[in-house]
C-alpha cells in the first residue's frame, strides 16, 4: 500500500509539473524594457522531458507601445533581417504559417487596419477524396484600435474591407468545389444548431482589428482548454500530440499580451505539445491563447536579442510576415 501511494504521488507529481512551471524574470539580459513589458524564463522539466520556454507579457493599454506586424512581398526574411528593416523595435517574432513554395502567407494579416494577407480556405482531397475540398474557417489574434485583444475564427477574401468572423468553432465545410464564397458559409451555418439567439447573423461579424496575425489551432477559450485541430486541419493524424518548438500568443482579462516561445528539438530543450501549451497559457492566467507557426520559424528578438536557441541548422528561418512591438517616439 505504501508503495502504490509512492507511486501515485510520483505519478500525480509529473502530471502538474505542466501547471506549475516557476518562471524567473530576466528583464536585465534583455533590457532596457519600458516598465509596461517584461520577460521570463524557465528550464523547469516538463512531463519527462527537457524544456526552455521565454514568454514577454506587455500592456495593451500602454500608449507608448505600439502593436504591429510587417509582411514581405514574394520573398521571406529573417527575424534579423525584419528588425533591421523596422529601425530596431523593442520585440520582433515570427507568426503566421506559409509557403514554402510560393513565400505566400497562408494566414490573415492585418496591418494599420488592413488585410495584407488572407487565410486560406481550401484544401485538396487525396486519396478516394481526391475530387473534394475542404473549406476550414482559420483563426486569428487581433488587437483593436482600443487596444482591446480577440481570438477568432474569420472568413477572409479580398473583396471584402473586413474579415468576418466568429467565436464560435466551425467544422470545416466539405465539398466538391474549389472555392467557397462566404454566401455558402452564411447558407451552410443557417441549418447548424445555432449558438445562442437563434439568428444566423449571429454567426458572423465584421472583425475591425487595427492588427492582426493567423495562426491555428486555439488553445484556450473563456480560459478553458479547446484545441480545435479538427477546424483549423494544421495538423496531420497525430501530429497535433508531437513535440516542437512553439510560438503562440494569448492575452489575459486584465489587458495583457502574452508571447510564449518554446524551445526545441535540441539536447537542451524538447519542445511542448500543443496541450502542454494550452496549460501554460492558463497558468499565467490567459482567457484566450492562439498557436502560431513553430518548429523551425520559431524565433522571438527582444531588442535585437534572441530568446530561445531556433531549431534550423541554418540559423533564423526566413519568413513573409512578423509580430512587432515598438515604441512610439
Amino acid at each position: 500500500m505504501r508503495r502504490l501511494s509512492l507511486f501515485l504521488i510520483i505519478l500525480l507529481s509529473k502530471q502538474l509539473q505542466v501547471f506549475a512551471q516557476q518562471w524567473t524574470n530576466v528583464d536585465s539580459s534583455f533590457g532596457p524594457l519600458p516598465s509596461s513589458v517584461h520577460i521570463y524564463f524557465t528550464n523547469d522539466p516538463i512531463d519527462t522531458g527537457l524544456f526552455r520556454a521565454y514568454y514577454l507579457i506587455a500592456d495593451l493599454k500602454d500608449k507608448k507601445l505600439d502593436f504591429t506586424v510587417d509582411t514581405t512581398l514574394g520573398r521571406r526574411l529573417n527575424p534579423q533581417q525584419f528588425y533591421s528593416k523596422n529601425n530596431n523595435p523593442l520585440v520582433v517574432l515570427n507568426a503566421s504559417f506559409f509557403s514554402f513554395a510560393t513565400n505566400q502567407n497562408l494566414n490573415i494579416v492585418v496591418k494599420d487596419g488592413e488585410m495584407v494577407g488572407y487565410n486560406i480556405h481550401t484544401i485538396n482531397g487525396r486519396g478516394k477524396d481526391t475530387f473534394t475540398y475542404r473549406h476550414p474557417l482559420g483563426s486569428a489574434i487581433g488587437i483593436s484600435k482600443k487596444r482591446s485583444a480577440d481570438i477568432a475564427w474569420l472568413y477572409t477574401d479580398s473583396s471584402m474591407k473586413y474579415p468576418l468572423a466568429t467565436q464560435w468553432s466551425l467544422g470545416p465545410f466539405k465539398d466538391s468545389s474549389a472555392h467557397i464564397s462566404f454566401e455558402t458559409v452564411d447558407r451552410l451555418t443557417a441549418v447548424m444548431p445555432e449558438p445562442h439567439s437563434g439568428n444566423v447573423s449571429s454567426w458572423f461579424k465584421p472583425w475591425k482589428m487595427r492588427t492582426a496575425i493567423g495562426g491555428g489551432p486555439v488553445l484556450l477559450q473563456q480560459g478553458e482548454i479547446a484545441i480545435t485541430n479538427n477546424e483549423e486541419i494544421r495538423f496531420a493524424g497525430k501530429a497535433i500530440n508531437d513535440k516542437h518548438p512553439r510560438t503562440a500568443m494569448g492575452y489575459t482579462a486584465d489587458g495583457k499580451l502574452i508571447i510564449l516561445m518554446v524551445e526545441g528539438r535540441n539536447k537542451m530543450a524538447h519542445g511542448a505539445t500543443l496541450e502542454q501549451l494550452a496549460k501554460i497559457f492558463k497558468q499565467l492566467g490567459c482567457v484566450e491563447a492562439l498557436n502560431l507557426d513553430g518548429g523551425g520559424s520559431s524565433c522571438m528578438l527582444v531588442n535585437g536579442k534572441p530568446t530561445i536557441q531556433v531549431s534550423d541548422k541554418d540559423g533564423q528561418r526566413p519568413v513573409p510576415a512578423v509580430f512587432i512591438i515598438r515604441l512610439k517616439k
